[in-house]
Parts: structure tokens; sequence; C-alpha cells
């Protein structure tokens, strides 16, 4: 008699990386939806969205009353690997400095002041998702 080999628990294929690609670019775009939502029900205007440029791209610029806030959306799945807003680095909140500048110096913001937000975003079910807004999430150097 021939021995039954045990299946393994995770023997689906992971999935091609275009697709993976693809899915999480719509997982993000749902969370800077929701991101953006958010920040228009407490009162922000919203100034531009995915906002490029040689230095790289900002997911929301929005003004509070006298400050021009530049707000970078982090939307994860579980908390598995961490916290969203835990993956906001050294490295992107530098390039965020940068893309601030290349904004505030091609575009007529008046006196305003700057400011840098994290929305960080869990989401728990298909309709249901935890949004923390950490204002000032970080300084420029």
């Amino acid at each position: 008699m021939e021995a039954v080999k045990k299946r393994s628990s995770y023997s689906a294929k992971p999935a091609h990386p275009t697709k993976r690609k693809s899915r999480n670019k719509e997982f993000g775009k749902r969370g800077e939806d929701a991101a953006v939502a958010y920040l228009e029900r407490h009162g922000y205007e919203i100034v531009a969205r995915n906002w490029s440029c040689s230095a790289g791209e900002v997911d929301v610029i929005v003004r509070d009353e006298h400050t021009i806030v530049f707000v970078e959306v982090k939307t994860r799945s579980s908390i598995e690997c961490g916290f969203p807003e835990e993956a906001v680095t050294v490295h992107k909140r530098a390039r965020y400095e940068k893309i601030a500048a290349y904004f505030l110096k091609n575009y007529e913001c008046g006196d305003l002041a700057v400011r840098f937000d994290v929305v960080a975003i869990v989401v728990i079910s298909s309709h249901r998702a935890l949004v923390r807004h950490h204002i000032n999430a970080f300084q420029v150097s």
C-alpha cells in the first residue's frame, strides 16, 4: 500500500507579481480614498492627491486653516507586520521634506505653516477600518 503524502497547509501558488502589484495598488487607493473622506469630514480642504515631482509623490496635500499639510497614507490588512504608521521610515520622511520644498516653490501658498501628518488605516472588514490620524507625525530637519 502506498503511503499518503500529507499536503502542506499552504498549497496555493503565490500570486503572480503583476497581479499582486495590481491588488496592492487598488488596496492602497481604497485606503487613500478612505483617508480623504476622513480628512474632509474633519474640515480639511483637499489641495491635491498623488501630487508628484522629481523627488517623489505625496499621497494627499490638505489645508488646515493656516497650515499646508502633507499627508502620508499607510493602509494594512492586519497588524501582523506592525502598525501602518511604523512603515514611514526616516528615508520616507526625508523624501517628504524634499517633495514639500518642490510643492511650496512651485505653488503660491501665501504665508502658511507646513506640517507632516500620517493617516494609518487598518482594514477590519470590507466596510470597516480603524483610522488613526497622527497630526504633526514628524518634523523637518
